[in-house]
């Protein structure tokens, strides 16, 4: 998750955008809704050819495994400006200003490209989608008014918010953190807008609530006390589970890991560094993980390293798919286009029996020199072809069980005797010294990781 860019640039005038306007306006007229076709041809990216959203696969359909989702703040938010270059994407509808005008365009514009896509769910940060006014009251009637569009929008289309976060990162208040910043008047101002966005998340019906904490770490330990600053999170993360359980709000709440980047270490590093986190401080029934692979190989691990952790400890509650270029140092948010990621992220996924009421939200952004209002539909067509790939191979390999019944004798030791023993800790030091000393030398046994990894690549 990250912030979105300026949207005006000092070398394109603004677009003429009265005619969408009209409450019968096309947004991205010559586009239909996107149909399946596994027979079309290679050239042609424009239709399904392995998502089917009503195909069962173990017991449920696709659209229930997979509960695909749209993020406003890459999709609708997103120019294409980096750090070095001006914006370089250009939607017909947005005029490039922070109005309430432009924000109602893009909003449906935005549930135009929800329904054409065949999607169920989408989310956002509250700065998203309504300007930032002078004051936190002025934000709050934009919200509001925003927000009742929003609803209509979702009536009318049966598109659901799967999450909604607040955007606590990029306004200049909020450059030492939010809710572990040393002045206590901005973590104040931070919970007030995060009780906002609760009561945002309720009015919409959004299943979960995301915390992602970009600036909430730090550049030094010199001017840094760092007990004190999570402690102080730790604070405001109670508050805001307490706040949920006051207004009635019954979605999952989630924090999303992140190793660095914008701070040099933030507080959320990874799966493990939170879980260890919410159990200090007690917030373990309180919250659970959003996972995001492309923060996950960030901190160095594999793609789906945060997804298997935070299953196994039951703490997986969604998924932002995307990926990065494993050569670069920098969350690039790309569209994930690699069917053996995928299936390592759906095999979990399977495995835990689903991720609702989470889902694969597409945190992703079109490449700045991917213009065309196609590739808008291009790149989550792609990624959600892959992810149904991964899935049914997913669902092959758990079926067939090769790989997990080799799995299971790897550690059949622990099943019986004194491993059975050791996993119940039921046994001392003194007792397996003894073991050791009558049966002599362990057997050692091969891990055979190039077997398992030939294995995975004869289902792909």
């Amino acid at each position: 998750m990250s912030s979105f860019a300026p949207t005006s640039s000092s070398d394109s005038s603004k677009p003429d955008v009265a005619k969408y306007d009209a409450p019968d306006a096309e947004f991205f007229a010559g586009i239909p809704k996107i149909a399946l076709n596994k027979e079309a041809a290679v050239d042609n990216s424009l239709v399904y050819k392995h998502y089917d959203a009503k195909k069962v696969v173990m017991g449920k359909t696709m659209e229930e495994w997979l509960r695909f989702s749209v993020c406003f703040w890459h999709t609708f938010r997103g120019t294409g400006a980096d750090p070095f270059g001006f914006p370089t994407l250009f939607r017909p509808w947005d005029d490039g200003s922070d109005s309430m005008a432009n924000a109602k365009r893009r909003l449906r514009a935005a549930f135009e490209f929800f329904t054409k896509l065949g999607v169920k769910y989408y989310t956002f940060h509250d700065r998203d989608v309504a300007p930032e006014g002078a004051t936190l009251a002025e934000s709050n009637k934009n919200l509001d008014e925003i927000t009742d569009l929003a609803l209509e929008l979702q009536k009318k289309t049966g598109v659901k918010l799967l999450w909604a976060t607040c955007n606590l990162f990029a306004h200049s208040r909020y450059m030492n953190g939010a809710g572990s910043n040393p002045n206590a008047d901005i973590l104040a101002y931070a919970a007030a807008q995060v009780k906002k966005g609760l009561e945002v998340a309720k009015k919409l019906g959004a299943e979960n609530f995301v915390f992602w904490g970009g600036r909430e770490g730090y550049h030094t330990l010199l001017n840094t006390n760092v007990l004190t600053e999570m402690t102080n999170m730790a604070s405001f993360f109670k508050m805001a589970a307490a706040y949920k359980k006051k207004i009635g709000f019954t979605g999952p709440l989630l924090i999303e890991p992140k190793p660095k980047e914008p701070s040099k270490h933030q507080y959320d590093y990874d799966a493990m560094t939170v879980i260890g986190f919410l159990k200090h401080f007690g917030l373990e029934n309180d919250y659970k993980l959003n996972i995001e692979p492309n923060h996950t190989t960030l901190a160095g691990h594999c793609y789906e390293h945060d997804i298997v952790m935070s299953s196994a400890f039951g703490m997986l509650g969604s998924i932002d798919s995307n990926t990065g270029s494993p050569d670069l140092g920098w969350d690039t948010d790309q569209f994930p286009m690699d069917a053996k990621n995928a299936t390592m992220v759906m095999k979990t996924v399977l495995e835990q029996n689903g991720i609702q009421p989470g889902g694969l939200n597409f945190d992703c952004k079109v490449r700045r020199e991917s213009t065309d209002l196609k590739d808008m539909f291009i790149s989550h067509i792609g990624a959600m072809d892959t992810f149904a790939r991964g899935l049914e191979i997913a669902a092959k390999i758990l079926t067939d069980g090769v790989i997990p019944k080799q799995v299971k004798e790897r550690y059949s030791s622990y099943d019986t005797g004194v491993g059975q023993k050791i996993n119940k800790v039921q046994t001392s030091f003194e007792e397996l010294e003894e073991y050791i000393m009558k049966k002599g030398e362990p057997e050692v046994a091969s891990g055979r990781q190039e077997h398992y990894e030939s294995m995975l690549n004869s289902y792909m």
